[in-house]
């Protein structure tokens, strides 16, 4: 079988198992899981052997005409190098993971057949994504992510949270979507071609008139896809969804998609310096802000979101400074760190009942309770604070090195005030990130107070997976900068001395610090008593987060509310404390900003369609009704009432004919 089939076999393999499990959901109940996992699990071994024949060598290129479109055709394209070989084998594993993880999360839910369904179909739209050569072919993925997001952000739609969410998401990411189809129109116009080869090659040639508009509209569909500022902000929102579709958003599909299709069409951006400045100015202020909203979040996806955008922030970190192999790099780890942070706090929820870090800190034993999650989230967070050997510290070393690089002048495909923005920017980072991976692993395994409710033991399923993704989390950096710098445009992505050093220490004295300051304020606190612990029973993890998301900490009642006193980052944080649990009031700007005007101008409308056009509109209706109403009074049916009339008018006649003729 050719490569080409087999790269064709990837995206569709999830797609028919999508429709198969909605057609048999309900007739064929048995099928659904095996629908769900196998389709999923052969795309990942054809996704493998796509990038084993690929090889990182030349890219492989196949096209056939899709319709005719006039000056400007549309082709059926793959475009596989050695970034989408990789970046298909991480979504094909995600997803793979996800699956197998619902199977046991999502047992005893009565809408999982749809849920799986929406699922295979959210990872057959991201492989398209990965693999197409062409922008609109590119853009039919880019769409169902969107759609499908919607329908499992909602999975829960019983409550208000999960209702007003995926709304949220929608419409943020459709916001972004407008000025990101004009851009590809635009940029399809300038070089003549949706091909990405073809752009690349107008590109190349300086055949693109109008560089620096056309990289602004796509930047602005690539922050609401990718969450970055100003459209982060669905992202934390989208929490009201099931963990395992939170775990693939955020690690393998639609907020990757926005970085990757940056790293795909790189040369289009350099060409305009000043988008790479803007670039470099909205990751700062994206992975600044959010590490911040992150040491304050106490719900532990909440946490993870906002850290999820940061470590975006990163990836377009990377690209503003010109090294997508760094910003691919950084995706491919955090990929497989965050589906394992958000898998394992799925295992934690199961456990503690509640989403709130505040309440988990007043269990006691809750790590004995779930020694697989504990040791795996463990593994995970060392990742995410860059700590080496784990995979984080070698891909967020590159990123910074990059920066560094360009920093010393070294290169000319970006800006030295971009490489200045995202060095600072990604050392503070650093800090914060260590800070506040380090506060939740104090306040989920360390907590002190009554004992942790027993659930009993997770399915065998979703401890299994947790496992499964420790490996990339922990091998994944220092595989990927020995054995495969082909797949990387042959870059050396080993760390700088500099950098290494300087990120590692700054990691570390956050991780000290925030430490350090657990322990003070856990031996000032007085501990707020936990009281009764209403135990869930052992079953389906899904219906737990549901009720927890519903009431927030369905087992603790009020206490879960309180602040925790020995919670560090309060005190880390000081008066940034409250803005910074607040998102810093973003949504409350946007409220007033666009919200309030908009509701205003919709309540104008009514009232002029209400009190204005609908009063002429009953007026124009009044008058015949009047009319009609007198003659129907008129026909009364009595032959009498007639004759008189008739001799009446005659009458009326004859004296006004008299009088005209005495006038005359």
């Amino acid at each position: 079988m050719t490569t080409t089939t087999l790269a064709v076999l990837v995206p569709l393999l999830p797609f028919l198992g999508a429709a198969a499990g909605l057609l048999l959901g309900r007739t064929a109940p048995g099928f659904v899981r095996p629908l769900a996992v196998l389709p999923t699990l052969a795309s990942l071994v054809l996704a493998c052997l796509v990038a084993a024949r690929q090889g990182g060598g030349r890219a492989i290129d196949a096209a056939t005409g899709l319709t005719p479109t006039g000056s400007v055709p549309i082709e059926l394209a793959l475009h596989i190098d050695g970034f989408a070989a990789l970046t298909a084998v991480l979504v094909a594993l995600v997803a793979t993971c996800v699956q197998i993880y619902s199977t046991g999360y999502l047992r005893e839910d009565p809408r999982y057949p749809s849920y799986a369904a929406l699922v295979s179909l959210f990872t057959s739209a991201m492989l398209l994504v990965v693999y197409s050569g062409d922008l609109m072919v590119l853009l039919v993925g880019w769409e169902i992510m969107g759609i499908c997001s919607y329908f499992l952000v909602g999975h829960y739609w019983e409550t208000p949270e999960a209702r007003a969410a995926s709304l949220k998401a929608f419409l943020v990411t459709k916001l972004g979507d407008v000025p990101f189809l004009i851009g590809l129109f635009a940029l399809a116009t300038d070089a003549g071609s949706f091909r990405i080869t073809e752009v690349l090659g107008a590109v190349a040639s300086g055949g693109l008139d109008h560089a620096t508009p056309i990289a602004l509209l796509l930047l602005a569909g690539v922050a609401g896809k990718s969450a970055q500022f100003p459209l982060h902000t669905w992202l934390p929102d989208a929490m009201a969804g099931p963990t395992p579709v939170s775990a693939l958003i955020h690690a393998a599909t639609m907020v990757a998609a926005g970085v990757y299709f940056i790293a795909r069409l790189l040369p289009v951006f350099e060409a305009s310096r000043t988008a790479m400045v803007v670039l470099a100015v909205m990751a700062a202020v994206t992975m600044t802000g959010s590490a911040l909203a992150a040491l304050a979040q106490d719900d532990i996806k909440r946490v993870l979101a906002y850290s999820t955008i940061g470590q975006l922030g990163y990836m377009t970190g990377a690209l503003a400074v010109g090294e997508r192999s760094a910003a691919v790099f950084h995706l491919l780890s955090h990929g497989a760190f965050k589906a394992l942070l958000f898998l394992a706090a799925g295992v934690i929820i199961h456990a503690s009942g509640t989403n709130s870090l505040a309440a988990m800190s007043r269990m006691r034993n809750l790590r004995d309770r779930i020694p697989d999650a504990y040791w795996t989230m463990t593994v995970a967070l060392l990742a995410l604070a860059a700590i080496p050997p784990f995979s984080g510290f070698f891909s967020k070393e590159s990123v910074l090195g990059a920066a560094e690089h360009v920093v010393g002048g070294h290169t000319e495909h970006a800006p030295g005030a971009a490489g200045w923005t995202v060095l600072l920017a990604g050392l503070l980072t650093v800090l914060l990130t260590a800070a506040y991976a380090t506060r939740l692993w104090l306040l989920a395994f360390r907590g002190q107070g009554a004992e942790a409710p027993d659930h009993g033991r997770q399915p065998i399923a979703m401890n299994a997976v947790l496992w499964v993704l420790a490996v990339p989390s922990l091998a994944l950096g220092g595989l990927v900068f020995r054995l495969l710098p082909d797949w990387f445009d042959g870059r050396d992505l080993t760390p700088t001395l500099t950098t290494s050093v300087l990120g590692t220490g700054v990691a570390l004295v956050g991780g000290i610090v925030t430490y350090a300051t657990w322990r003070h304020t856990t031996a000032l606190a007085a501990r707020v008593p936990l009281g009764a612990v209403a135990a869930h029973p052992e079953g389906d993890a899904g219906q737990i987060e549901a009720e927890a998301i519903a009431s927030h900490a369905p087992a603790y009642g009020d206490v879960a509310h309180a602040p925790d006193p020995a919670d560090p980052g309060r005190l880390l944080l000081g008066p940034l404390h409250r803005p910074a649990a607040a998102g810093f009031h973003l949504d409350a700007v946007y409220t007033a900003l666009f919200v309030r005007p908009v509701r205003a101008g919709a309540s104008l409308v009514r009232f002029l369609d209400r009190e204005v056009v609908d009063t002429y509109v009953r007026g124009a209706g009044a008058l015949p009704r009047w009319l009609g109403a007198a003659a129907r009074r008129a026909q009364t049916g009595n032959v009498q009432t007639y004759v008189s009339a008739l001799l009446a008018g005659t009458v009326v006649l004859a004296v006004a004919v008299v009088l005209v003729a005495t006038g005359a």
